[in-house]
């Protein structure tokens, strides 16, 4: 990367346009055609992190009203100040005003929304209603559950899906020609698997990797996310079914501290890799069931070495 190593690659490689948004391809036909009427009621973005909802109200920001556009968007993260304090003062302030310029409507982008309380979410409902004719609010969240009826009734919604493989290799196939990078199948087809379609991951993953080498493969991919490779999660569950305990347990302990990886870690990544083993299906679901009791039990507070062998022990029973 030369002298663009201190750059945060989510701001560089930000999508500017319509088109330039993946994976989203209904959500930014509807979202374009309010943009080209010049009007649009209030919008809720609920889904994954890292899948375009942040980049697709800029986009709307940017396309509506042009080089005022900083003017006329406010940007505010609920998780910063999840209190009333925040809707009655800062996000009230903003959208009692009107537009600066020929614009029918200033534009409040509340990210992680479903962060605020109850009470904060009352006065944003009112809030919304009292000056919807100066103002039209975009909100975001991942858990549209979390945001009170009132709110979801007077919002459009948009749900965001992850990205699938075919729109990461794209993102990924423009970095690398863009910060001159090697990286081979195998590497993205890992970082489609870590990333799980989500592109902000992705790009902290590659930023991290191209500090270290120009070539990428999946080794050095693994290395950066301290995570252990599926083939060794693969063999510590073969060696399980086929009642080789102790061999299991010593296997899953070496790749736990090789990868500095936590029970709740080691868990989520066996539960994965059940799915590709070669044996009966509802074998495969007593295994999926039993991993969700240990997992419960780790958050519960259990030890964790303890319950990942009992894991294993149930495995080779």
């Amino acid at each position: 990367m030369g002298g663009n190593e201190s750059k945060i690659w989510i701001e560089k490689f930000r999508p500017q346009t319509f088109e330039d948004i993946k994976g989203q391809d209904k959500i930014v036909e509807r979202v374009k055609a309010f943009v080209e009427l010049k009007n649009m009621p209030h919008l809720l973005f609920a889904g994954y992190s890292g899948t375009g909802k942040t980049s697709l109200s800029l986009v709307v920001a940017k396309k509506l009203y042009g080089e005022n556009w900083k003017s006329n968007f406010l940007e505010t993260n609920a998780s910063d100040d999840r209190g009333i304090d925040v809707v009655r003062n800062t996000i009230k302030d903003f959208a009692r005003t009107k537009a600066i310029g020929d614009f029918p409507f200033k534009i409040i982008y509340l990210d992680e929304c479903d962060s605020l309380t109850k009470e904060a979410q009352q006065a944003l409902r009112r809030t919304m209603e009292t000056y919807s004719n100066t103002c039209r609010f975009i909100l975001s969240c991942n858990f549209s559950s979390k945001i009170i009826d009132p709110i979801q009734s007077r919002c459009t919604v948009f749900r965001f899906k992850p990205l699938a493989k075919e729109e990461i290799k794209k993102i990924i196939d423009k970095i690398a020609k863009e910060e001159g990078l090697k990286i081979s199948n195998s590497a993205i087809d890992s970082l489609y698997e870590i990333s799980e379609g989500d592109c902000r991951k992705l790009e902290n993953i590659l930023q991290s990797c191209a500090s270290i080498s120009k070539n990428i493969d999946d080794k050095l991919i693994y290395d950066i996310v301290s995570q252990a490779k599926p083939k060794e999660i693969k063999e510590i569950l073969e060696l399980a079914l086929n009642s080789e305990f102790v061999k299991a347990r010593n296997k899953l302990l070496d790749v736990m501290l090789k990868h500095g990886l936590s029970g709740l870690d080691i868990i989520k990544q066996i539960q994965k890799e059940i799915w590709n083993l070669d044996i009966d299906q509802t074998k495969k679901v007593d295994l999926v069931d039993k991993c969700g009791e240990i997992e419960f039990r780790m958050v519960e507070g259990s030890d964790e070495y303890v319950q990942l062998e009992a894991l294993l022990a149930s495995f080779s029973k």
